[in-house]
């Protein structure tokens, strides 16, 4: 059988592999497998019954659900129709909802459960085109359609015929989804993937690895709308592998239960296993402490020496086969996407023969761009590029890349699309950084204010920086949270305002040191912080803030002459007091 060329026949060569894979639902403790002519039923069956909904070929139906099999029964069932699956995040407020439904035209909205059909009823009045909601789970309201009832009637025999009959009408170069990304501007910005972005991306980045053959197992837990996972998961299918679905809080007792050869996950679950790691070896008897770090000591010496003498494995006996047990025994490699992965954490965990792979990509280029590779990995890279992809750093030292996987453009907007891909088909990433003389990439830097957290999610600052500066109390607001877990805000008063209220309270104004760290002024500022945050997604939200007590200058080089703020000075000049904010510093208030 040749190579796949849509999204359609990467799931014929998963539905036809032998011995037969499965999906399998592990959320909450289950073991549900549904075997590939079963999940090849249930597709064929959707896919008829959305067309009698009127789903046809190019419109967009939005998915809002947690990671379980039914996802990819809807996602298939989309791609035989040549329908374009638009995923939404479920932590989004139903306002950001109706915004990516209504701009993406959405005919049908498909959702998991009654909580989230709360946010969707409420965002439907604003979304004109949406004719129809179908729920995954649950008794619907009327006007609802019910999973069950949305669903035609197919044998599973009569299953593989009714998908090959809709295999021709997909064409490699048709639109595959919309995938919403925050621009710099915080309007979201709709990535256009088509199945040829999707398919070579997925040939391209699996041909450098050694992918576990077909009789093995994988855990998806990140969420399916982050297109990193949703690449792995593509690669899985194309590959015959089995995939076992949860929730990324029940990841750690999925991994042990499971028993995966392979993940993928963003650096904040990495560095969340670190932590808990080195917490444990800290809490046990001085005797079992004193083990502990004698072992990690000597596995990060023979990492470094690529030498693993009788102390090594000694204590791969006593400690790092148990740490390798908490991810099932079973782990080949697991993948690091949707920001950096510190260094010290990919290192640590290597050295105890837990292999990370870090690589470097964005929703508008199907992601992966560079990846490191299991023949060769080089810690604080992300990899040389995948065959097929030019990558090139401009005179700015911005990263640009061309190739099959860049997308198509942005929904509804060729001006973003035009400013993104140049002429030539250079994709201008945002990024800055640097190819080493064996071609791997080093990110240095970032030219967009985008932050990306640890989490991989992406944040808009300045609309939100404008919600605070909304108060009559702020003068100035800078968000930072890049490459961090959570966001966190520098405030500047306006002190004219303050200086009245506290005045009002009865509060001495003369030290404006003293002033912005009175207890009733903090107080204050947390209730400006709190009612933003009402109306945020949850990743968005200010955890933690500090009050400066003298405001941004140009003379200061805090200020450009039109009066934007130069944030990368800002956080060179109070960087500490930016830190302080990530542990428990003086003057920080959290929530």
């Amino acid at each position: 059988m040749s190579a796949p060329t849509t999204l359609p026949e990467v799931f014929r060569v998963w539905r036809q592999t032998t011995p037969e894979p499965a999906l399998i639902d592990a959320r909450g403790g289950a073991d549900r497998r549904i075997p590939a002519r079963e999940v090849s039923r249930l597709v064929a069956s959707l896919a008829l019954g959305l067309e009698k909904l009127g789903v046809q070929k190019g419109d967009r139906v939005a998915l809002i659900s947690g990671n379980r099999p039914e996802w990819h029964v809807v996602d298939f069932a989309l791609h035989h129709l040549g329908a374009v699956n638009v995923p939404i995040y479920t932590t989004l407020l139903p306002p950001q909802m109706a915004h990516i439904m209504k701009d993406s035209g959405a005919k049908v909205c498909v959702v998991e459960n009654q909580e989230l059909l709360t946010k969707v009823l409420e965002a439907k009045g604003s979304c004109p085109e949406l004719a129809h909601v179908v729920l995954m789970e649950g008794q619907p309201p009327q006007g609802v359609h019910p999973w069950s009832a949305v669903f035609d009637v197919v044998r599973e025999d009569k299953a593989p015929e009714v998908l090959e009959s809709m295999l021709p009408r997909v064409r490699p170069e048709d639109l595959a989804t919309i995938i919403y990304t925050s621009g710099t501007t915080g309007e979201p910005k709709g990535a256009m993937l088509t199945h040829d972005n999707f398919v070579f991306n997925a040939l391209s980045a699996a041909s450098v690895q050694d992918w576990p053959p077909y009789k093995e197992v994988a855990l998806s837990f990140l969420p399916l709308s982050h297109v990193l996972e949703r690449l792995v998961d593509y690669i899985l299918f194309a590959y015959g592998i089995s995939i076992a679905y949860c929730g990324i809080l029940e990841a750690g007792d999925a991994l042990r239960r499971i028993r995966p050869h392979l993940f993928a996950a963003v650096p904040r679950f990495y560095e969340k296993v670190y932590d808990r790691i080195m917490a444990e070896g800290a809490h046990g008897s001085p005797l079992k402490q004193k083990i502990f770090h004698a072992a990690i000591g000597e596995a990060l010496k023979a990492l470094r020496s690529g030498k693993k003498g009788l102390k090594y494995r000694l204590f791969d006996a006593l400690v790092y086969k148990k740490i390798r047990n908490a991810f099932g025994g079973r782990l080949r490699f697991s993948i690091s996407g949707g920001a950096p992965l510190p260094v010290y954490v990919g290192e640590f965990l290597q050295a105890l023969g837990i292999y990370v792979l870090e690589g470097y990509g964005l929703t508008e280029t199907s992601p992966v761009i560079t990846v490191n590779t299991t023949k060769k990995a080089k810690l604080g890279t992300v990899g040389p590029p995948i065959p097929g992809v030019e990558v090139k750093i401009a005179p700015d030292g911005e990263i640009l890349t061309r190739g099959r996987h860049v997308m198509k453009g942005y929904w509804n907007k060729p001006e973003a699309t035009r400013e993104a891909i140049d002429a030539e088909g250079w994709f201008h990433t945002g990024d800055v950084g640097e190819l080493d003389e064996e071609g791997y990439l080093r990110i240095t830097d970032r030219k967009k204010d985008i932050l990306v957290t640890a989490g991989g999610k992406n944040i808009a600052p300045q609309p939100i920086e404008n919600q605070l500066k909304a108060s009559k109390f702020i003068e100035n607001a800078v968000l930072f949270g890049d490459r961090k877990p959570y966001v966190v805000a520098l405030l500047v008063p306006n002190f004219e305002e303050l200086t009245h209220w506290a005045q009002a309270q009865g509060i001495p104004t003369e030290n404006r040191e003293a002033l912005v760290t009175h207890p009733a002024v903090v107080e204050l500022y947390q209730g400006i912080v709190d009612e933003v945050n009402r109306n945020l997604a949850r990743f968005e939200t200010i955890k933690k803030f500090h009050l400066l007590p003298e405001p941004f200058t140009m003379d200061g080089g805090e200020l450009t002459p039109t009066l934007k703020v130069k944030r990368r000075v800002i956080q060179q000049r109070f960087g500490h007091l930016i830190d302080a904010m990530y542990s428990e510093g003086e003057g920080v208030s959290e929530r």
